[in-house]
């Protein structure tokens, strides 16, 4: 399985969206407790979330949700070293035969990566191989994208619901013009939903359902050099030939970095 580590590009990502924001308004002298509003939050949030439901099932809410629980942290990228493993199966499997990998796919931790080395231990047929990974990868890439859509409603309906926000503000407002003060008061407090809207829309709802493809293209990315590997090796590929093909994954890379994928011993006898 591939190690996790922290996001930083989405932790330092929502900081400094916040601080940028934040910052210009109190630069501008504006108050912080005037940004707070417990009932234009109740209003956005509560309202996006129940237009979010109408639009899309409730499992595939409960889904997209579930898995912005974890856009805080990122798989670390193993291609490297996915290569060498690959390249090492084609190699023990033109010396011992393919047979004799048995064992080791069925004790691999990589769901994908153990059921496409158990399908070519099986005899199954390359073609067919290929039928079942890339049915496989098609479905868990349009997972992704269903999940990612629920977060673009999301950001379609959060600003024009906090619109409607501040609109319910401006007719508690305009109910009662006795008070000149409180009603300056009452308009800008209006007009914190807005701002929740617009704001939960463009820093939170839009770029997650960006992260969110942009993860699953790279899971696609790193399946498909899966793919690659097993088809090498029930060809019978050589196994260098392999090594070179794979390769293109990872040749935007420094080479220090694929370097450090390749185990000591290797490096000495190279």
């Amino acid at each position: 399985m591939q190690k996790r580590k922290l996001d930083f590009g989405t932790i330092g990502g929502l900081i400094l969206a916040a601080a940028g924001i934040l910052g210009g308004y109190l630069l501008e002298h504006g108050k912080p407790q005037g940004l707070i509003g417990e009932s234009a939050a109740i209003i956005v949030l509560g309202g996006c979330l129940g237009a979010t439901l109408v639009a899309n099932p409730a499992s595939l809410v409960l889904r997209a949700f579930s898995r912005a629980r974890g856009l805080i942290m990122e798989a670390e990228d193993d291609k490297p070293q996915l290569i060498e493993s690959l390249v090492g199966f084609a190699t023990r499997a033109r010396k011992n035969g393919i047979v004799s990998l048995e064992q080791e796919a069925s004790d691999l931790a990589d769901p994908f990566l153990r059921k496409s080395l158990m399908l070519a231990v099986d005899g199954v047929d390359l073609q067919e191989i290929r039928g079942v990974l890339e049915l496989a990868m098609d479905t868990e890439e349009a997972r992704g994208e269903a999940e990612a859509k629920v977060f673009d409603c999301a950001g379609g309906f959060a600003p024009t619901i906090g619109i409607i926000g501040a609109v319910l503000g401006l007719i508690i407002v305009m109910g009662d013009l006795k008070d000149m003060e409180k009603v300056g008061t009452g308009i800008a407090a209006a007009f914190v939903a807005t701002i929740y809207g617009v704001g939960t829309a463009n820093i939170l709802f839009l770029p997650m359902a960006h992260k969110i493809r942009f993860r699953a293209a790279l899971e696609r990315q790193r399946q498909e050099l899966i793919l690659e590997g097993i088809s090498g090796l029930v060809e019978g590929m050589n196994p260098k030939m392999i090594r070179l093909k794979l390769e293109v994954y990872v040749a935007h890379e420094p080479a220090r970095q694929k370097a450090a994928a390749v185990p000591e011993s290797r490096r000495t006898a190279a």
